[in-house]
């Protein structure tokens, strides 16, 4: 073989091979996740911290893990993390503990999360949940069966991913008209609310809020839930697609 074109040949596959390297690199790779959980138990706030950062970790991530809503007011923590993951449901927040929250996701840091964690954390917060773009305010028939509809099949989040089923608490929301809804659930109308039989409701979805880029996803009411493998894989995704906020 020609010894030009046989080092043509080595240098492309060097070329390929690196190519491919970076392309598995993880978006999480060196972003410092601030992960806060707590608020009402029967959300299993700790067990979905444990479930998720040993993957956090794996993927490159070095994570801040607190167990009080205090760290919010750090502000030297607050400007340094490029993505805050919240398990919080049903808890109450100061006016300082807001604000510096608020303003960390305004200045560039992403945020996500699930289920009640972000989707139902402070009921008297209207501008946190202008922030998350809907709140909860109903899951009729308590855990029931349910699908989830993929909408939006090219968006990274959700490529690749068919419909597929749950056995949980299947949301109610008010919901921000303005957020990019990536999945959706139907309902059957079961249970104690028979007038909403046929609603269609945004399940998924991304969003701004300033700079900061919101993730949020009405699935997995516990752990458990984590065990359905594209309610995982949807959580996954947005995660990694919130902690790449400050590079816009």
């Amino acid at each position: 073989m020609n010894p030009m074109r046989k080092l043509f040949i080595v240098l492309a596959a060097i070329v390929c091979t690196t190519c491919q390297t970076v392309a598995q690199e993880s978006a999480l790779k060196g972003k410092k996740v601030l992960f806060v959980y707590g608020g009402w138990d029967g959300h299993e706030p700790k067990q979905c911290h444990d479930l998720l950062k040993p993957w956090l970790q794996e993927q490159g991530a070095i994570v801040y893990s607190y167990d009080k809503l205090d760290v919010y007011t750090d502000k030297e923590m607050m400007g340094k993390v490029d993505l805050i993951i919240q398990t919080w449901t049903m808890g109450s927040i100061s006016g300082e503990q807001e604000r510096g929250l608020l303003e960390a996701v305004r200045n560039g840091a992403g945020i996500a999360g699930w289920h009640g964690g972000l989707g139902d954390s402070f009921r008297n917060n209207t501008e946190y949940q202008f922030m998350v773009g809907g709140q909860w305010v109903a899951h009729p028939g308590g855990k029931v069966d349910y699908d989830v509809n993929i909408k939006d099949k090219k968006d990274p989040v959700t490529k690749g991913l068919k419909t597929f089923h749950m056995k949980s608490e299947q949301y109610y929301m008010h919901v921000d008209p303005s957020v990019k809804v990536l999945a959706t659930t139907t309902f059957n109308g079961g249970g104690d609310a028979p007038w909403i039989m046929g609603v269609v409701m945004p399940v998924v979805w991304k969003k701004y809020y300033g700079k900061g880029r919101v993730f949020y996803s009405s699935l997995c009411h516990d752990a458990n839930d984590f065990g359905v493998p594209e309610a995982f894989e949807i959580m996954k995704r947005g995660i990694e697609w919130a902690a790449q906020s400050k590079e816009n």
